[in-house]
């Protein structure tokens, strides 16, 4: 330590919200270079590199073959596959002197497929499974939380091309095994839950998610098994209800009800049920919301959704291009006061479903026709559900509106949060929510970017067939602050053994020349048993500061050489299990190498 590249903190950043951000700069292991882009440290290094090892290891042992791509890439293959307009202000788009446009990478589809296009030509070539480890860009809006949210990453991507669907299943499960073997190895827990292809397309996709309260991501469990990201779980749609003998609507004044809140208690003190107390599950608010287009057009729709219900703008954001007929995964945001003054029909706080239809309702109800404006409904609005809504009109509320004899709407959509207590799509109970950090991401691609980019091969009977391919990424810079995120303590990082910057940290206090030199030899002797050493060997730091900074390093294992060394002896602190114990000098050395081994092999 007295030469390594490194000066710790003793405060946190100022911009650091989560304890990995906190705990990797404090470290010495990053330091940040711009919004969203980091420089790795000598430290953070050797853990980034001891990552990629493990995943290099379990993909070598699938069959995975290493290659590695320019991140600077030309505009023409991700124009042939629809995704240089998809992902919109997602990427980093540039020209070259000559004006040609090229952007930097998010991911690499397209050029993995038009590798083997370029080299393959016939079943007996497949399957093969490519992959690399490269630096990935996306123009995050709000980069954050460390190396959590950024713009610049490391991640390994692979891919597997197979002559048919029963090849990528093999691939698929291939790679899942590996994905569960990389994380155990790790020393992170992750549970793989149902996904959304999104942008990347394809079929079946699952995410490996690190639950964590810092994470970004929401996921579902039930008690029978059933995990799924939030985005990707199906509502259970109540059965149609017969309307034959339903009374028709009534407009009520309902003053000073632009809340749901507010619009219950108004109903139960003007107009009370029969039996029981109106609540708020029995209203229907319509939400005004814009979807951002490329070239920052602003498309307003509306979503219907029970009055005890939250829309949830990321399961909204999953399905609102396809819905809208637009390409890519649109940005959606609340409408603003803007928005919605272009739209004189619409009546804030009042908005209800006949605004978007023409037809005998409004007419009995005085309502102008239709906004032009995209209705969309939650798939718990069903026909023959009776609902309070809005009137279209200042203070007004219609009772008993009830759905497709009433309103009609143009599509469904999954719109809102969904809450602790729903019921599972699979009936294997009741879901709970919890919060998760992705670490991995596999799809089934299918055929959509070797149709798109013409990768076909001779199939058995001499005939072309379009190659089959699925994507398998994990992310490394991620995996390191997740790590941090989950081991560390008070005092600092504990890192599992398989990552740790090394596994034994050797800290010489004190001033006898002998101590430096036990230490010394200490560290001679591990190195050579394969046991790799930070030595804190600076003659002008106190005590009180070398503990400090072992401790927030988090090099697992501790060993002091200090004022015991007089009486034949050194410490041993074990961050793992939090112990601290005496050994006498000669027996030090091998309790040292079992101990690594020992974790080594957990």
């Amino acid at each position: 330590m007295s030469t390594l590249f490194l000066r710790t903190l003793r405060d946190d950043p100022a911009d650091a919200e989560v304890a990995s951000h906190k705990l990797l700069v404090r470290a010495g292991y990053i330091r940040r270079a711009a919004p969203g882009g980091y420089t790795w440290l000598p430290l953070g290094l050797r853990v980034k590199n001891k990552v990629e090892n493990i995943v290099r290891e379990e993909m070598n042992a699938i069959g995975g073959q290493e290659v590695h791509f320019p991140a600077l890439l030309p505009k023409e293959p991700y124009e042939a596959t629809g995704r240089w307009e998809d992902y919109g202000d997602g990427i980093f788009r540039l020209q070259d002197r000559s004006g040609a446009d090229f952007l930097l990478a998010p991911t690499h589809e397209e050029l993995f497929t038009l590798l083997v296009k370029d080299h393959y030509s016939s079943y007996k070539d497949l399957p093969v499974y490519l992959y690399q480890i490269q630096t990935k860009y996306r123009d995050e809006a709000r980069p954050r939380a460390g190396l959590l949210r950024v713009r610049e990453f490391i991640m390994k991507d692979s891919y597997s091309f197979t002559i048919d669907d029963a090849g990528l299943d093999e691939a698929y499960e291939k790679h899942r095994e590996a994905y569960v073997r990389i994380f155990e190895r790790l020393g992170l827990d992750v549970v793989a839950v149902e996904a959304m292809a999104g942008a990347m397309g394809g079929s079946r996709s699952e995410e490996f998610l690190h639950p964590s309260a810092a994470g970004e991501d929401t996921f579902v469990e039930s008690p029978g098994g059933y995990r799924a990201n939030v985005e990707a779980v199906s509502t259970v749609v109540p059965d149609a209800i017969d309307y034959t003998d339903a009374a028709a609507p009534e407009v009520k004044d309902t003053p000073a009800s632009t809340t749901i809140a507010a619009l219950v208690e108004v109903a139960n003190d003007l107009a009370p049920k029969e039996t029981g107390q109106w609540q708020a599950h029995e209203t229907l608010k319509c939400v005004v919301l814009t979807a951002v287009l490329d070239g920052d057009e602003r498309q307003v729709f509306v979503v219907a959704v029970p009055g005890d219900r939250d829309v949830d703008i990321k399961r909204l954001e999953a399905s609102i291009g396809e819905a809208l007929g637009v390409t890519g995964e649109p940005s959606v945001e609340p409408a603003t006061e803007d928005d919605i003054a272009k739209h004189a029909q619409l009546v804030p706080g009042y908005i209800g479903p006949t605004a978007f239809n023409a037809g005998q309702v409004q007419q009995m109800l005085g309502t102008e026709s239709q906004t032009g404006i995209p209705f969309f409904v939650d798939p718990r609005i069903v026909p023959g559900s009776t609902w309070i809504t809005g009137a279209n009109d200042d203070q007004q509320h219609v009772f008993g509106l009830v759905a497709e004899r009433d309103f009609s709407w143009d599509g469904v959509l999954e719109a809102t949060a969904v809450q602790d207590g729903d019921p599972a799509p699979d009936g294997s109970g009741p879901l709970a929510t919890r919060r998760g950090m992705e670490m991995g991401h596999i799809f089934q691609l299918g055929r959509k970017y070797a149709e798109a980019l013409g990768l076909k091969v001779l199939d058995e009977n001499g005939k072309q067939v379009v190659v089959t391919m699925g994507s398998y990424g994990i992310g490394i810079s991620r995996a390191v602050a997740a790590l941090a995120e989950a081991h560390h303590d008070e005092q600092g990082l504990i890192w599992p053994i398989n990552v740790a910057p090394a596994h034994v940290h050797i800290v010489a206090t004190g001033k006898d020349d002998s101590i430096f030199e036990t230490a010394e030899e200490f560290a001679t002797k591990l190195e050579a048993a394969g046991i790799e050493v930070l030595l804190d060997d600076r003659r002008k730091a106190h005590a009180g500061e070398k503990f400090s900074d072992a401790e927030l390093l988090g090099v697992p294992i501790h060993l002091i050489v200090g004022r015991g060394l007089a009486k034949g002896t050194v410490e041993l602190k074990d961050r793992f299990a939090a112990t601290r114990e005496d050994l006498a000098v000669d027996d030090a050395l091998e309790h040292l190498t079992n101990l690594v081994h020992s974790y080594q092999n957990r």
